[in-house]
């Protein structure tokens, strides 16, 4: 295999089949790109065009009848299959993205998506070449462990009320493959499961999808922090190796220790309850057992206070955050989070407007979709709270 790099974003490989692959690495929020791919495509007319986008984003970019798009989502399924997270990160990285973009009149990965639609004005074979977001997400966070999903949802917070923007000439310096590869090395530090899911598996599955397409004469188009990687993988793959995309594809199940780890605290807690009971009388561990249950409810009723949820939200979160504390099957934001979707239903302008109310603190109560979220975490915060913190020390103040 044969690398020729033709300038700082544009890289040409020769392949032993006689195949010819140029490679655009873009920036998603540089009006340059998108020049730069339509004038590469016209310039090489390939028999073949490969994106960075998959087959879900690519319909959602297309969609034209937004309202029904947005009457599609459910919140309340949502909660109940436990993809609150999901939901949440796609919404911030939304976000991020979008406050990235300097062309205001254009759209975020546009040279993405331009690319796409050359293909499609001139009749050349696409392939959509990225994994779901959706199984890369889910990915991250079954291979993260413990301290790194609470580092990643701090991140993602934190993202989320960040208002630095980028100059143009800022964003042309962010193209250039050296200070990409040094950000991937902070991320590798800071959150390596996130980066192997995030780039590593892309970079693999992305490489493998533009290797086995159709065509002698293909242009890949690409975010430029996966080019390096991608021609590592090229490599390999021309030397015989194989990338198992079906793998790649598959959401991880819960190990039996981690399913087990979900069991520690309500373990722990019963543990503590019966040892009073055993050492010193059950008269004192079932007080010992009033006063926690009275603990967490009462912590989960002011923090459901404090999320301005539905004044029923606030009793359903006192009476359920008990039970739910006792198994990590359930949780106390799963029971207040759907009241409150059910009591304060999304409206249009609400779906509409979520990835410009996710970047601001008032955002957060007003859109009625993003309160679901603030309901379920304050709520869950405060059973946490109620168990680890006011629990023992009211034990020690009544003597349990």
């Amino acid at each position: 295999m044969t690398v020729e790099k033709i300038t700082d974003t544009i890289t040409r490989i020769g392949f032993k089949n006689g195949t010819t692959l140029t490679l655009i690495g873009t920036a998603h929020i540089s009006e340059n790109s998108t020049a730069e791919v339509r004038q590469t495509i016209e310039s090489i007319n390939p028999d073949r065009i490969c994106i960075e986008l998959d087959k879900d984003r690519w319909d959602k970019v297309h969609e034209k009848d937004d309202e029904n798009k947005f009457s599609e989502l459910d919140l309340v399924s949502v909660i109940k299959k436990g993809k609150t997270f999901l939901l949440l990160a796609n919404l911030i990285l939304a976000s991020f993205q979008k406050r990235l973009n300097l062309n205001k009149s254009g759209t975020v990965g546009e040279e993405i998506i331009s690319a796409g639609d050359i293909a499609i004005e001139k009749g050349i074979p696409l392939t959509l070449a990225d994994r779901s977001i959706t199984v890369t997400l889910q990915r991250v966070w079954r291979l993260s462990k413990g301290w790194s999903k609470i580092k990643m949802l701090s991140s993602l917070l934190a993202s989320a009320f960040d208002k630095t923007s980028l100059t143009e000439e800022e964003v042309e310096e962010f193209k250039k493959a050296s200070n990409i590869e040094v950000m991937l090395e902070e991320v590798a530090k800071e959150l390596p499961e996130a980066k192997g899911a995030l780039i590593d598996e892309r970079d693999k599955y992305l490489a493998t999808k533009i290797y086995e397409s159709d065509g002698k004469n293909k242009v890949a188009v690409v975010g430029q922090g996966h080019t390096g990687g991608l021609i590592k993988t090229l490599e390999s793959l021309e030397n015989g190796e194989k990338v198992d995309t079906e793998e790649l594809d598959r959401v991880p199940q819960k190990s039996r220790a981690k399913k087990f780890a979900g069991w520690i605290i309500p373990i722990l807690l019963l543990v503590v309850l019966l040892s009073i009971g055993i050492f010193k009388g059950w008269q004192y561990g079932v007080r010992a057992f009033v006063i926690w249950a009275i603990s967490n409810a009462l912590t989960t009723f002011v923090f459901s206070i404090l999320s301005l949820s539905h004044p029923l939200v606030w009793f359903v979160g006192a009476i359920t955050a008990p039970i739910a504390a006792l198994t990590p099957v359930l949780g106390v934001g799963m029971f207040t989070g759907i009241v409150q979707a059910r009591l304060k239903k999304p409206l249009v302008k609400d779906l509409e407007n979520m990835t410009d109310d996710v970047s601001t603190f008032k955002g957060w109560f007003k859109n009625r979709v993003l309160h679901v979220f603030t309901v379920f975490i304050l709520s869950s915060v405060g059973s946490t709270l109620g168990t680890l913190v006011v629990f023992p020390i009211l034990t020690k103040v009544f003597g349990g």
